[in-house]
């Protein structure tokens, strides 16, 4: 289970959501883990009231699963599920592209530049977990470029059910995970909107073909054993 620093905040439901979130999109956590409420409250330094309420408001985001009280997991993916989301994304992230293109800062550029070459060494290392927080930090990075807030907290609902499957097939996926990141940031130094947005469409359809085999297989998987 990922570890998590005491908290001293006052407002402990919030934090411990928002904590929570951030793990789960980026990739922290991984399809099926365990999560036990005793021991996130004991990482985090509380009692076990937020975490339950960080968990149930997590069930109704649909990034959790309830099997029992004592079985709570991260949520897998249908493979209908995973291209329903992948639609919205390629509209929403699209979107994002497109706009970030047309106001994209010589800072903006070193920004995504500099993630790109961190996330080519978590590769070379074979760091799954640093490499699907910079894959995260990639993607989120062009709505708040094109200075889109209410997108990133539409596309933060979305991530809490991707982060766990990225993670899951990061390294399986290799460089077909960031291949696709390099035509962005070249279309965003031109300004160059549609490309921008063919780029990242092209991410998420190409380059997340590896989940989709994952999920794909997992299913074949169960089928045979119903």
């Amino acid at each position: 289970m990922p570890e998590f620093a005491t908290l001293e905040y006052e407002n402990l439901n919030s934090v411990v959501y928002a904590a929570l979130c951030d793990a789960l999109m980026q990739g922290r956590f991984q399809p099926g883990d365990r999560l036990k409420i005793r021991d996130l409250a004991e990482q985090f330094g509380t009692s076990v009231t937020p975490i339950r309420d960080a968990v149930l408001r997590l069930a109704n985001d649909e990034a959790i699963t309830f099997r029992s009280p004592r079985d709570i997991r991260i949520a897998g993916l249908s493979e209908g599920r995973y291209r329903e989301i992948r639609a919205i994304r390629v509209r929403l992230e699209g979107l994002a592209a497109e706009t970030a293109a047309q106001v994209a800062t010589s800072a903006d550029i070193q920004v995504l530049e500099q993630i790109l070459r961190e996330n080519e060494q978590a590769i070379t290392d074979g760091d799954r977990l640093r490499g699907t927080q910079l894959n995260q930090a990639f993607h989120f990075m062009l709505p708040q470029i094109a200075g889109l807030p209410v997108l990133t907290t539409i596309l933060r609902r979305l991530w809490l059910q991707m982060g766990p499957h990225i993670s899951d097939a990061y390294l399986a996926g290799g460089r077909a995970m960031i291949d696709h990141h390099y035509p962005v940031v070249e279309a965003l130094k031109r300004h160059d909107s549609p490309a921008a947005s063919m780029a990242i469409v092209d991410d998420i359809l190409l380059g997340g073909k590896p989940i989709l085999d994952r999920i794909a297989r997992g299913e074949e998987r169960e089928a045979r054993r119903a």
